[in-house]
């Protein structure tokens, strides 16, 4: 299929064929037949994606500081690699889009196969000729609406949530401005909710246009002389800015014209610079408009399908698109006047040179239109030209996921380490795997998993997935007779780890081993090596300075990432585990209370081993990033030495001290595990990681999450 994608380093914009996405649960496969492009928005995207390093770097100062504190903690080197390799993924444009529903995922209800739907989302409703959106970012279109009208749903909503929370009464007087798309939409929303709209703009063709729509517009330069008495003296009972400037004229106008105690509602991106005397004189209420309603930047609501009630939340971004489809329906909103330009998919680049002025023509609404003729099968694998024959007794490789850390950290390691072949990569979106196999080499790009499990020239899987997918595709790997190279964790309850542990007891089955890293990394090997000649137990203690995560990420979904003590912190087991030989016998587990702020992810682990050795992890969540994220201390038999890192290595015995460090910065180990487990399963035998580590520390996690919630339900 078709999608319109962003670059973010060379700014360049395209049309690049993707493989189709597959559908998920909770979510409908819609056939796009129109989208509408966001002038505002997408314009600030285009315009961020062309600067030059240093363009971008002012006009984000925010990230400048995470890059500065990232280079701080882990090396320059490792930071300019994942700040390059964020500005190399392909970003998906657009938002708002309608179309007929194709597929429906597990779990959804109110969408068959043949529905007419408007859908709405960043990365969901996007300029793409399918489109995996969530059932609660689609509404059904009524018949006498078209899918230009309905794609302008999004948009509308957003200019309906904006003046839903100026609280309007029939009758109020309402300023609007900025009639753009966003203003003309809010003023007939006003007028079809029996309020008086006055319109305000810079460009006389946009006040004639609100005009056309019965709405009482004027120029800039008439604002302060005829608004007032369109208000009957009385000032407007709310004003809604609908501009796009960083000039503070929008906001200084709406406090000259707003009545006593007004509200003011921000849903353009204008100056904020508020004028304390002209707001506090008044008293005025000002709000800056979250998007298109409750349940926005939600994951519950969004991604997992999970609504709120509606005694409690009448409206919310799903309910918003049902409102304004049907006010198209009524025909009490025309969004066909403000049309300008259609562009069918092949040319898109064309309307992003029209909305960044690079085509010198006015615009207001730009729509993007796509081929309807019906496909027996839309293609979800695309093959490269760069394929090459694999050479003789040579793994061939296939991977499923192309997230941030797969694209980052793992797949650059597996391409410096070399002696596979790269066949084929999966992603539910195929527009990661795509840019993964163009990148790293890959015959093919699919977006489904079953494409790379079922390939009979694949031997070797890498799985690189959310957590909740990894046992899944495991155990099916390992049936298939592929070796397996997973990402922790290798599972996230018993159930699941007791399956793959009988699989695993089968005889002649293919190697499987887990990304526990660190223990390959080179300090790491010399920390061991300076460990070889103990005759007694050691104590360890592994300090994490993990930083804080929102409490919406989806690693503290238990379902999905299984927390952060599972979904990471069996790394920090698995280590010392490397060091003593052998997993924890015991483990206890103690977490400061949450507070409302954190989720069981500031934890101290205490870990005893069959020899006898003791070792804490203390992985914490309320540091800070400036501070370097891991370090370990090891004591025995008069030695102590220190891995600051993963980058220094400091080794005192006997009154002397030496000192270790790398000279690129630091080395997780990545490569070396792969190179590993390459090197295990070409000559055969046993598997790089011990298979009761495997397990055994898996089981550690669980059981400090077991220890955990008691005392939290104690």
């Amino acid at each position: 299929m078709k999608q319109l994608l962003q670059n973010l380093n060379d700014g360049k914009a395209l049309v690049a064929e993707v493989p189709c996405p597959s559908v998920r649960r909770g979510m409908i496969l819609v056939r796009t037949a129109a989208s509408l492009v966001s002038a505002g928005t997408e314009r600030s995207v285009v315009a961020f994606a062309e600067k030059n390093l240093l363009g971008k770097a002012r006009s984000r100062p925010d990230l400048v500081k995470q890059v500065l504190e990232k280079a701080q903690r882990e090396g320059i080197i490792p930071t300019i690699q994942a700040a390059f390799n964020r500005l190399d993924q392909p970003m998906s444009l657009g938002y708002s889009s309608a179309g007929t529903v194709v597929a429906v995922g597990e779990g959804v209800s109110g969408f068959q196969v043949g529905d007419r739907v408007a859908c709405a989302g960043a990365n969901y409703a996007v300029h793409a000729e399918y489109a995996v959106v969530p059932q609660n970012l689609a509404a059904l279109i009524p018949e006498n609406v078209s899918f230009e009208a309905a794609s302008f749903c999004t948009l509308g909503s957003i200019a309906l949530h904006g003046f839903r929370l100026a609280e309007p009464q029939v009758g109020e007087s309402i300023l609007v401005i900025g009639l753009g798309l966003l203003g003309l939409l809010v003023g007939q929303i006003g007028l079809a909710s029996g309020c008086r709209v006055f319109g305000v703009d810079i460009d006389p063709r946009r006040v004639e246009l609100a005009r056309s729509m019965g709405i009482t517009a004027v120029a800039r330069s008439e604002a302060e002389q005829s608004a007032p008495g369109f208000a009957r003296g009385r000032g407007y009972d709310a004003v809604l800015i609908c501009a796009d400037a960083r000039s503070n004229d929008p906001i200084e106008l709406a406090a000259k014209l707003a009545r006593d105690r007004a509200a003011v509602i921000s849903v353009g991106a204008v100056g904020l610079n508020l004028p304390r005397k002209a707001y506090f004189d008044k008293e005025l209420r000002v709000m800056v408009s979250r998007s298109y309603g409750p349940g926005r930047y939600d994951p519950a609501y969004e991604e997992r399908g999970q609504d709120y009630p509606v005694g409690f939340v009448r409206w919310t971004e799903g309910r918003n698109l049902e409102a304004i489809l049907d006010l198209l329906a009524a025909g009490r909103l025309d969004v066909n006047a403000l049309i300008t330009h259609r562009f069918a998919i092949d040319e898109a680049v064309s309307a992003y040179e029209l909305i960044t002025g690079k085509r010198k023509e006015p615009f207001l609404g730009v729509v993007l239109t796509y081929p309807q003729t019906e496909d027996a099968q839309p293609a979800r694998r695309i093959d490269l030209p760069q394929a090459k024959a694999a050479p003789v007794g040579q793994p061939v490789v296939g991977v499923l996921g192309a997230g941030m850390y797969a694209s980052g950290v793992f797949l650059p390691a597996m391409q410096r380490a070399g002696g596979a072949t790269m066949a084929g990569i999966a992603t539910a979106s195929g527009l990661s795997a795509r840019h993964a196999a163009q990148k790293f080499g890959f015959r093919y790009a699919s977006s489904s998993e079953q494409e790379v499990l079922e390939d009979k020239d694949i031997n070797v899987l890498v799985i690189l997935t959310r957590h909740n997918q990894h046992a899944r595709q495991v155990l099916a790997a390992l049936k298939d007779g592929k070796h397996v190279y997973c990402e922790k964790p290798l599972a996230l309850n018993e159930a699941e780890l007791s399956e793959i542990e009988a699989a695993l007891a089968q005889e002649n089955l293919p190697l499987l081993t887990v990304g526990f890293n660190r223990r390959f990394a080179p300090l790491a090997v010399a920390l061991r090596e300076a460990l070889a000649s103990r005759t007694e137990p050691l104590v360890a203690h592994y300090r994490v300075n993990a930083g804080y995560l929102p409490l919406t990420h989806w690693l503290h979904d238990p379902a999905v990432g299984g927390g952060r003590i599972i979904g990471e912190g069996c790394h920090f087991i698995d280590f010392l585990s490397f060091l003593t030989g052998a997993p924890p016998s015991a483990v206890t587990a103690q977490a400061l209370p949450d507070g409302g702020r954190y989720r069981q992810d500031n934890v101290l682990l205490t870990l005893t081993y069959p020899d006898g050795s003791l070792g804490t992890v203390a992985y914490l969540a309320n540091g800070d990033k400036r501070v370097p994220k891991e370090r370990v201390e090891v004591f025995c038999g008069g030695t102590v030495a220190v891995l600051d890192d993963f980058s220094r290595l400091e080794v005192t015995r006997d009154g002397r001290k030496s000192a270790r460090s790398l000279a690129m910065g630091q080395d997780k180990g990545h490569q070396a595990a792969w190179s590993n487990f390459l090197a295990c399963v070409r000559k055969g035998g046993q598997p790089p990681i011990p298979y009761e580590h495997l397990l055994g520390v898996t089981r550690a996690t669980f059981e400090a999450m077991r220890l955990l919630q008691g005392a939290e339900a104690g």
